[in-house]
Parts: structure tokens; sequence; C-alpha cells
């Protein structure tokens, strides 16, 4: 059961790839709800379609290789720059001229890459526990000296998990401990099952595609990351949890900072603020669009 039907569905359709979108409600600004990459699908965004719907236009898409896209293990399908076309693509297809973008983590890289490159189209950025290489990983994720994502290991522990031929060999055990720590939060028990369902709905060999991705990201390297945020002209809102164990708290400053945008704090939270505390996060993003977007900066064609 879903709180709210879309009002119109349908596919665009990129290098033999079909990338499924849908839009709900009608009013502006536009507002369009990124995929993240393989492991989840749009439905990640149910705790702010329907709240949203009510006064705005709002649009979803699934990635490659998730939801009602096309499941693929080619690299080029997972590059930035095809993520961008898709984006911008599905626009086009529901005739919106400029729309606030949202991400979670890679999510809201690609937002800020669709600001900082196609300024006509985003009259805002609203960037959730962003993944831009801003900062060295967590303590917990690196690896040991000399050690690689491609080695073969003699036990898969924690982040160990963390391998190429864990993922093979146990893509639902990696994704089951994957989402626990995505959600420390007490209580979380539906979204994980959410997140844990949505992830073995596509492949490790997927996932190891868009890790791999050709050509790869570019939003890997620090010079670059800070040069796209130099690059961003629209308002940005930064939310951060403050129990984040997958982007450190240090890149969601660093992002807000170097755009010139604002940053809220959510003490407790994990990496899926979104999820475990929709209420308050639509809150703060409704608050920045009455604050930062006019009206009218997001016209419907």
């Amino acid at each position: 059961m879903r709180a709210r039907q879309p009002d119109a569905s349908g596919v665009v359709r990129r290098g033999g790839v079909d990338i499924a979108w849908e839009r709900f409600g009608d009013g502006e600004p536009a507002l369009l709800f990124c995929g993240v990459d393989p492991i989840v699908e749009a439905r990640m965004w149910k705790g702010q379609v329907a709240w949203f719907a009510r006064r705005h236009t709002v649009i979803t898409f699934d990635p490659p290789g998730n939801g009602a896209s096309t499941r693929t293990t080619d690299p080029r399908a997972y590059g930035d720059g095809e993520f961008v076309a898709a984006a911008l693509a599905v626009l086009d297809a529901n005739g919106i001229d400029r729309a606030v973008v949202a991400g979670v983590c890679q999510g809201a890289g690609i937002a800020l890459v669709l600001a900082a490159d196609h300024r006509d189209r985003v009259a805002g950025v609203v960037a959730i526990n962003p993944g831009l290489v801003l900062s060295p990983p967590p303590e917990h994720r690196r690896r040991r000296p000399g050690q690689t994502f491609n080695d073969v290991l003699d036990s898969h522990d924690g982040w160990d998990m963390e391998n190429r031929h864990y993922w093979l060999r146990d893509w639902a055990g990696y994704s089951n401990f994957f989402f626990a720590q995505l959600l420390p939060e007490p209580h979380s028990t539906k979204q994980h099952e959410d997140c844990v369902g949505w992830a073995v709905a596509t492949t490790a060999e997927q996932m190891l595609a868009y890790c791999f991705c050709d050509p790869p990201t570019p939003r890997d390297d620090e010079a670059y990351a800070i040069d796209l945020c130099g690059r961003v002209r629209c308002p940005v809102l930064v939310i951060n949890g403050d129990r984040d164990m997958c982007q450190p708290p240090e890149r969601s400053r660093r992002v807000a900072e170097l755009t010139g945008g604002e940053l809220v704090v959510m003490e407790g939270s994990g990496h899926l603020p979104h999820a475990r505390d929709p209420v308050k996060v639509n809150l703060e993003i409704a608050a920045f669009l009455r604050r930062a977007v006019p009206a009218r900066a997001a016209a419907r064609r």
C-alpha cells in the first residue's frame, strides 16, 4: 500500500537503459528527488512524496539496477554523466523547466553536479549527508594498510564485509549489516526491512558495475569536489545526521561552507534521517523552500 499513487509515470531511455519515473501532485516549486545508487529504489523517498505532493509537483525516478528501471551490469550505465542526463530527461518528460533537487549521499553529489553544470534547471539543492570526498573516510571504514576492496580476506567481520568477494558470496548479508549501520536510531526496524528489501532487489554484480562505473566518478577527488561546490550558485540546504556511519559529518559541514549554504545538524540521526525522522526533515525542507526559493522559480512548461 502506498500513501499516494502517482498522477503519471513513464520511462526515459538512455543508451538502452530504461529509467522509470513517477510524478505526484502539482505546484511550484517542483521537487526532484534523486535516486542514490542501485542499492535502493525511489520508494526511499516515501516519507517525503505524499506530504510534498499536497503543495508541489514531485518527481522521483529509480536508478538503473533497481525499482522499475532496467537491470544492467554495464558500467557505462552508472557514470555521473548518465545519472545527470537521466535526471534532465525525466524533468523534460514532465515539462519541468526548473526544480529543487534533493539527494542523499551519492544522490546529493549528483544534485550538486546538476546545480553546478545546469544552473538554468536547478532552483535549489537539498543535500542530505552528501557523498563528496571532502575529508578522510570515517575511521571504521578505513582499510588496513595495503588492503583493498578486491582482496581475498580470511574473515569478513564488520566493515570487512565491504569487499568484492563477500558481496558476490552473500549480498543479502552485507545489505543487512550495511543498513543496520546506517540506521542507528532506536526502533528503526521498518526502515531497515525496507532498505534491505530494496537492496536484495538488485545484485552484487550491478552494485560492482556502479562502484566501478565507466568513466569513474570524479566526485572521489577532493579538488574536483571543492571546485564543484564553488560553482553552485543556487540556494543549498545541507542536512547532516551526527551519527552517520557512512559519510563523516565534516563532509556536510564543508559542503555547506563551500556552497554558502545552510547546515542543519540532526542530533542522534544516522545516514537516512529522511526515512527515520521524515517529519523533521520535511519541515526543514519546507522552511528552506519558503525562505530561499521563490515560488515561481521552478515553473512547468
